[in-house]
């Protein structure tokens, strides 16, 4: 990990102790003694039920292009990637390339195909995660008592990830426009960069019909769409479940509604690239929503710091453990992500 990657790690960090701090360290002590380890045990369980049913949605967009690799080696290279978006603030998206490239590697495919699996999976997972968003922003004006610049800001958000989202898949499947965006950015590169960039253009239609080739054949796929679409609604289910039973190991009576509504938030937080992974503001605004949402701050914060142990730390671990697996030059690329 580089410099800059540690710096912002550190500041996040910082930003969360301000918060702690100001609740009061003994009294987050005091609420985390009186958790039911049972319940906390469970949520760690519901964890690593994610990570299998990530990599079993990955691996459908893998088979439906052609590709072949047990979900033995892709469950490592799914938490390399998202460790990879934990320690980069690139709005959760530094790990993708990452993904894509290991992919290529342990397949000896080109880089285009692997990636496209990878960006569909990320649409997969992006789908419901709209759905939701929209359906928070309609019951947190009742729910949360949030002001209106808050409700705004919220839009806002969903709006731009909306957006984003729509051109990313018209680019994904539109020839000429992918053909524009391609000769843009290879023009682009040659006139900022020094390199000789023989051909470049020519590499770039090449590498966008690659990619949307393949994304045309998984659009295709019934498999992909319903069985993987399923699996995100699953999974983003069983997320909020596992924030849901780590209030209940505080014996803390709270909607399931409540939950789900300060978690699409907070994750919409977590898209904006200021901070890797949103650490800090990710924490501190499910502090501050879970607070307003009627639950004392100390078991607040306790409950959040557990649940960021669980999804933000545990995964960062267990991903950055899993890197020597694919050796040095993934762990070069890892590294180079996070200058």
């Amino acid at each position: 990990m580089k410099y800059k990657a540690l710096v912002l790690i550190l500041v996040g960090l910082g930003v969360l102790a301000v918060m702690v701090l100001f609740i009061g360290p003994a009294k987050i002590e005091d609420a985390i003694k009186l958790a039911d380890p049972w319940y906390l045990a469970l949520a760690v369980i519901l964890q690593f039920v994610t990570y299998g049913l990530w990599t079993l949605r990955w691996s459908i967009n893998i088979q439906s292009v052609g590709l072949s690799i047990e979900n033995r080696d892709l469950l490592p290279m799914l938490l390399v990637g998202l460790a990879v978006n934990n320690i980069t603030p690139s709005a959760r998206g530094g790990g993708e390339p990452v993904r894509g490239y290991i992919l290529s590697k342990y397949t000896a495919s080109s880089f285009e195909k692997a990636f496209a699996t990878v960006i569909a999976d990320r649409a997969l997972d992006t789908i419901p995660f709209i759905v939701l968003s929209v359906i928070t922003i309609i019951a947190a004006a009742s729910h949360l008592n949030l002001p209106g610049y808050g409700l705004y800001s919220i839009t806002i958000a969903v709006v731009v990830l909306v957006s984003g989202f729509l051109v990313l898949l018209y680019m994904a499947f539109n020839l000429e426009f992918g053909r524009k965006v391609s000769l843009w950015i290879a023009r682009v590169i040659k006139r900022f960069s020094r390199k000789e960039h023989a051909h470049l253009e020519e590499k770039a239609l090449k590498a966008i019909y690659d990619f949307q080739n393949s994304m045309r054949i998984m659009g295709k796929d019934k498999n992909v769409l319903i069985k993987g679409l399923g699996l995100s609604f699953l999974i983003w289910f069983l997320e909020i479940l596992r924030v849901y039973i780590i209030f209940a190991a505080f014996n803390v009576d709270v909607s399931l509604l409540v939950i789900a509504e300060v978690f699409i938030i907070s994750t919409l937080i977590g898209f904006i690239p200021l901070l890797p992974g949103g650490l800090g503001a990710v924490d501190g605004l499910m502090i501050i929503l879970f607070s307003a949402a009627g639950i004392p701050p100390s078991t607040s914060a306790a409950a959040t710091i557990i649940e960021r142990l669980i999804s933000f730390w545990m995964t960062t671990i267990l991903g950055l453990i899993s890197l020597p697996y694919f050796g040095a030059a993934a762990v070069e690329k890892v590294f180079k992500k996070g200058h």
